[in-house]
């Protein structure tokens, strides 16, 4: 199944790996020492950060290095850019509108 970043950021776990990686380059085993989850589930987590293109994972020897790409969440903030722009038209007619009100008392 192929997810996407809206998938992948709905998830409070998901984000916080997010943060970590984008700090710094993490092994496996280091992601899941910050979180009171088992191993398996973090993995979980970063293989659909990985399907999604949030995250790169490489083999070194026995360890598997995961560093964040975040140029993936530029889909998020044009989707977020669109509505903010819609909601800042709504907002200013609402404000003509309630100034027009006014004058007019």
């Amino acid at each position: 199944m192929r997810r996407d970043v809206f998938q992948a950021i709905a998830d409070p776990t998901r984000r916080a790996i997010l943060s970590l990686l984008a700090v710094q380059t993490l092994t496996m085993t280091s992601i899941a020492d910050h979180f009171k989850v088992t191993r398996p589930a973090i993995s979980k987590h970063v293989k659909i950060l990985e399907e999604c293109g949030l995250v790169s994972i490489t083999q070194q020897g026995r360890e598997r290095y995961c560093e964040a790409s975040m140029n993936k969440l530029d889909e998020v903030s044009d989707w977020v850019e669109r509505y903010r722009k819609m909601w800042d038209e709504r907002l200013d007619r609402l404000e003509e509108y309630l100034n027009e009100l006014q004058s007019k008392t």
